[in-house]
């Protein structure tokens, strides 16, 4: 009868996970971070911790409408992986970025609390824009550590080669928080970074590995 396969539907819809919506970190399955899964959500509130999204799921006719009754409710804290925002960065993401507005987040990594995310968002129909790079690209953060990935792991370091590409244009351009400051002097601030030299000699010997392999 009717009640019987509404059951049945309910009961198939919980083996699957990108209908129902995630409302905090730990709803997602490792193996979506694992497989660094590119999911959807609409930004409510832009923080010092991160950005608040509410994850939109695969939409699923019918059985998706009646799992909203039941549907409990929270936003999911998602940071830009591999950036240490400046304060100007806070206020350019504010500005930037408009209330319930869509964004695209893959999954690189994540603890207790929050997502370790490249952050998309579309610039037109066809164009979108990493949140991550642009952040970098304007001079308004340095490049980190991507958390949640193995600093070993080719993804690593792809991706942070992107990043520091981005950084470099602004070093460049002297834009940002690189403003007023020679360029050879924005680099001697860099190399003098600990973390900075770090993560180039890191790269270097990941680099050699890969040639000889």
């Amino acid at each position: 009868d009717l009640f019987q396969g509404v059951h049945l539907l309910l009961s198939l819809s919980t083996f699957t996970p990108l209908s129902k919506p995630f409302t905090s970190a730990l709803d997602i399955p490792v193996e979506f971070v694992e497989k660094n899964v590119k999911l959807r959500g609409t930004l409510h509130h832009i923080t010092e911790k991160g950005l608040e999204v509410e994850h939109i799921p695969i939409s699923i006719p019918f059985i998706t409408s009646i799992q909203r009754k039941w549907q409990s409710k929270g936003l999911l804290l998602v940071r830009l992986a591999g950036v240490e925002l400046a304060p100007s960065g806070m206020a350019w993401l504010q500005q930037e970025l408009k209330p319930r507005q869509m964004v695209w987040f893959q999954l690189l990594g994540r603890d207790d609390l929050a997502l370790e995310c490249l952050v998309l968002v579309n610039k037109g129909r066809f164009l979108s824009v990493c949140l991550n790079e642009e952040i970098l690209r304007q001079g308004l953060g340095r490049t980190a550590r991507i958390e949640g990935l193995h600093h070993d792991s080719h993804l690593y370091w792809k991706l942070h080669k992107r990043l520091l590409r981005a950084e470099l244009r602004a070093l460049k351009k002297n834009k940002g928080i690189w403003k007023g400051e020679s360029y050879s002097e924005r680099i001697r601030d860099r190399i003098s970074n600990n973390k900075f030299v770090r993560t180039l000699k890191q790269f270097v010997s990941w680099l050699r590995s890969s040639i000889s392999g």
